[in-house]
């Protein structure tokens, strides 16, 4: 609900300490609420009931009339935001505004219908039509696009009856992104074409090789394009394409909990060059191609455009890749105008690399290579970051046994540690050839005693926990019997009774 605020400065004052006590997330307890508004009474009970009372109706009947961010009143306004939208009010009156509110922010237009029941959020490539009863509870959320039926979306139902405000606002900003093409709407209308030409392809390549008793983490690990979650109302499609050892034992010991591995968005973005997509599906079979590959159809211009937009797989968060993965997605996408944030190295080190926001790419063959490659780096980058902790270090903690990891070219790197018995280095090479193949090399001094650990037994542990910490505790549990059986040996050979010396032993 947006006012314009009259010039009382204990008024102010009040609203800026409500807000300042309120939760990031705007989410707050019954008993915490309570207690804070009777910490305001108490501070403010010198003013009497009558003054409030007509600030109120001021301020019902004279709305914002200026940008939110225009000075002064944008911090008070950003305030007021947060404290409506955590008091929770379930009255149609707070629905309607909070909704208007959100839309405004995202430039979106906001309809009221003659009834007072239904509100749409509007764009020129598509519209939200939400259905409220007289209380304010959301009845239904409908979804059209450009020229399409309107759709149910049960996402945006439980969003909007959870007053997850943050998270609808996300789903409208994707929606407007998505139609973020430059041209006319017939323009914008065909990369939106394309998207869906693009999901249809997808899905086809996600029905390869599957059973019916294929499980997800299977799916995730081994699937061509790993495990897809095809578009739903306003929530894009999502490909789960990597999960960790530890992630899925955490799925197996919490029943019914649902554990996410690394994700990235499916989607569509403008661009300021011409690319040639897809505007309907171009899978003929999904088995008629050579290795289990799809066979797709010919670019014509029958069947795809010159857009002013491309492809893009967008992750949640930025991850870090190699540059010689980087070179390897160009060579798959055939994209040149690739734009990257290099950290800063030596480039002749070869472990240069980027974090990277996402891939563009304009023809759905790219996919799976692509998918390949991340799983590839990403296992890499579950190693490495296995070894990274936030738990500070006790530098005067004698039982510490440090490691020294040595990163290599691509996706290889030494972990150096001194042996257990003897006082000389030890090493353990682990390359990680695919997300699916890991090899590992010991390398001790020849003249130091056997840590009973061989290659296949570290490469077997690595692809079992894909954890550098747990690995070495292997290693050095091991190391720990072969002491431990040495010492008893030794003691044993001490406690012997010596030779007699007489008729019956030969030297």
């Amino acid at each position: 609900m947006a006012f314009l605020f009259p010039s009382n400065t204990w008024w102010r004052s009040a609203v800026l300490e409500v807000a300042e006590h309120l939760p990031a997330h705007g989410v707050v307890t019954a008993i915490s609420t309570n207690a804070l508004m009777e910490q305001l009474r108490l501070k403010y009970q010198h003013r009497p009931w009558t003054e409030t009372l007509k600030l109120v109706y001021f301020c019902m009947d004279n709305p914002l009339r200026k940008p939110v961010s225009n000075a002064p009143d944008g911090l008070l306004l950003s305030c007021m935001e947060k404290i409506e939208r955590t008091l929770n009010a379930k009255s149609m009156f707070s629905v309607m505004n909070a909704l208007e509110l959100l839309s405004r922010q995202k430039g979106l237009t906001v309809h009221v219908s003659p009834s007072g029941t239904t509100c749409y959020i509007t764009s020129m490539m598509f519209y939200v039509e939400i259905q409220l009863e007289k209380d304010g509870d959301v009845m239904d959320v409908k979804l059209a696009h450009f020229e399409e039926a309107p759709v149910v979306c049960d996402d945006l139902v439980q969003l909007l009856r959870m007053k997850n405000y943050d998270a609808f606002g996300k789903i409208l900003e994707d929606l407007s992104n998505m139609y973020q093409i430059p041209g006319n709407s017939e323009m914008k209308a065909k990369g939106y074409l394309a998207l869906q030409a693009l999901e249809k392809d997808l899905y086809s390549m996600s029905l390869l090789d599957r059973t019916q008793d294929l499980n997800r983490v299977t799916e995730v690990l081994n699937g061509k394009v790993g495990h897809l979650l095809p578009r739903t109302g306003g929530t894009p499609m999502n490909i789960e394409f990597y999960i960790s050892p530890y992630q899925v034992l955490e799925a197996e010991l919490n029943h019914g909990s649902q554990v996410c591995g690394t994700k990235i968005v499916v989607t569509v973005e403008g661009t300021d060059s011409l690319h040639k997509l897809p505007l309907s599906p171009l899978i003929i079979d999904p088995h008629a191609g050579e290795d289990s590959n799809p066979a797709f159809l010919q670019l014509t211009d029958e069947l795809s455009m010159d857009l002013p937009a491309h492809f893009v797989l967008k992750f949640h968060q930025p991850i870090p890749v190699s540059s010689s993965s980087i070179e390897e997605i160009q060579k798959l996408t055939d994209h040149p105008k690739h734009c990257y944030f290099i950290n800063k190295g030596s480039a002749k080190s070869g472990l240069a690399g980027a974090l990277v926001n996402k891939i563009p790419f304009s023809h759905p063959k790219c996919v799976p290579g692509i998918i390949e490659i991340l799983r590839h780096q990403v296992a890499y980058n579950t190693l490495i970051s296995s070894c990274v902790s936030e738990k500070p270090i006790n530098e005067d903690d004698s039982e510490l046994v440090y490691f020294e990891v040595v990163p290599h070219k691509n996706t290889s790197f030494s972990v150096f540690f001194l042996h257990p018995v003897k006082e000389n280095l030890a090493c353990v090479v682990i390359d990680v050839i695919t997300s699916r193949e890991v090899q590992c090399h010991l390398h001790l001094n020849p003249q130091d005693p056997t840590l009973n650990s061989t290659d296949d037994f570290i490469a077997r542990a690595v692809k079992r926990c894909m954890s550098v910490p747990v690995v070495m505790r292997a290693v050095f549990r091991n190391a720990a019997k072969v002491k431990a059986d040495s010492e008893t040996q030794d003691m044993d050979t001490e406690q012997q009774p010596g030779p007699q010396f007489g008729a019956n032993y030969r030297f």
